[in-house]
């Protein structure tokens, strides 16, 4: 027990969380509920938006509210002027697609984009060293553990640098950025879309795509049919473009608007085609991260497409409404190993005591802290040791009023003959 602990103090007293976490009684809660990203849950769990998940109110209103005055004052002449049943098609065929943008619209904002899950602990010293780690890290002067900021990996036959993110204790794998909206490390990380309100990862990459072209081809769909609303209107009453709008004024600001918004998501549809023919992010080319040098992604265009829009989708790496007993599950809050040295960068400490090791926690941990008390007090009795101390640097244990607390808390559950024993060594 003696070479387990970490030379920094422990806090003086346990947090809430960390009684939650001895409380073998606590009830069990779901991990969505204490997930340390800024997400939003709905439905207990089960769909999962980013910090900014009220965007899609707006977002939702800029593609219902036209289709719904196309729908009102324009398909009526273009139903009697085109017959019922060709009338009826092309009003249905908008209707229709904007139900679609809605469908792709919630596949984007509400899924889990491809969020890593986060670490409970920083990676031990010894896996990080070797040949993987970047050459250009020269380690830390002072002698203390640190972890380098970048690590080798090869991808398709090229060597790719990957960081290390502080936040998530991980080193991100290819392609993957740390969200500072959503407080999560995305693979495959495109960007954080405010319009849907979530990010766009490599799980929904592809239904954002087509959310923005369904967009551009609705916007050209309702534009094209309000011109022709118009030419229609002048066409009956024998009158001008200017006369025209005026009798149909609904069809003069769907073709103004139409026309502004076709121009913008037609645009980023554009734009995100070039990104999919080359294999690309939006973070990377903003980056410009493929300038005079390959991109090792890049498969080649139909290859690309295939990979993208054909491959299969892959499962989320997160059970966000797994049971978890309170705060223990160190993946959702951090914590600190009993049994191991851990790094002095974490931002807190706190036990991690894992779900299926409760028992042996227990059943070991505490039996250690009883010999610990037994000891200390025998040497208190004899005078060979100060009663108040720490571990200092030459590895000297001293009994502190957290391990009194912990094992008054175990205490608790196995019988007042712990009590005893502790108030004999106090």
């Amino acid at each position: 027990m003696q070479g387990k602990f970490y030379t920094a103090p422990l806090p003086p007293q346990l947090s809430d969380s960390n009684r939650r976490i001895i409380e073998t009684n606590t009830p069990s809660t779901r991990a969505y509920q204490i997930w340390k990203g800024s997400n939003r849950f709905f439905f207990g769990g089960r769909f999962i938006f980013g910090p900014d998940a009220r965007s899609l109110l707006l977002t939702v209103s800029m593609v219902v509210i036209p289709e719904i005055l196309f729908c009102a004052f324009v398909s009526q002449r273009l139903i009697d002027e085109f017959g019922h049943h060709f009338g009826n098609l092309i009003v249905g065929l908008s209707v229709a697609l904007t139900v679609y943008i809605m469908f792709l619209l919630f596949l984007t904002s509400a899924r889990d984009p491809g969020i890593i899950p986060r670490n409970p602990h920083p990676p031990e010293p010894e896996e990080d060293t070797g040949s993987c780690i970047s050459t250009d890290w020269s380690g830390n002067q002072n002698g203390a553990p640190n972890i380098p900021p970048t690590k080798d990996v090869t991808v398709n036959g090229m060597v790719v640098k990957v960081k290390y993110c502080q936040t998530c204790m991980l080193y991100r794998p290819p392609r993957c950025s740390h969200c500072s909206i959503c407080n999560n490390c995305v693979d495959r990380f495109d960007h954080h879309c405010p319009w849907v309100g979530q990010c766009i990862g490599k799980r929904n990459y592809r239904f954002f795509f087509m959310f923005v072209s369904s967009t551009t081809v609705l916007c050209l769909y309702v534009f094209a049919f309000c011109w022709v609303n118009i030419e229609k209107t002048m066409e009956a009453h024998h009158c001008s473009l200017g006369k025209a709008f005026l009798k149909s004024p609904v069809s003069g600001i769907l073709i103004l608007y139409t026309f502004i918004a076709a121009w913008f998501v037609g645009g980023l549809t554009a734009f995100h085609f070039y990104l999919v023919f080359t294999n690309q992010t939006t973070y990377e080319n903003f980056r410009f991260r493929y300038d005079g040098k390959m991109n090792p992604y890049n498969l080649g265009c139909w290859r690309n497409i295939r990979e993208i829009f054909f491959s299969k989708i892959p499962s989320s790496k997160n059970n966000f409404r797994a049971l978890v007993r309170g705060d223990s599950s160190s993946v959702y809050n951090p914590s600190i190993s009993m049994g191991h040295a851990m790094s002095p960068d974490m931002p807190k400490r706190s036990f991690d005591i894992e779900m299926g090791k409760r028992q042996a926690v227990a059943a070991e941990d505490f039996e250690d802290i009883h010999s610990q008390i037994d000891s200390i007090g025998r040497s208190e009795r004899c005078g060979t040791q100060p009663r108040h101390a720490n571990w200092d640097h030459k590895g000297n244990w001293e009994i502190t009023p957290d391990i009194h607390m912990l094992a008054a808390e175990f205490g608790m559950q196995h019988g007042s003959t712990v009590r005893e024993k502790i108030h004999g060594v106090r």
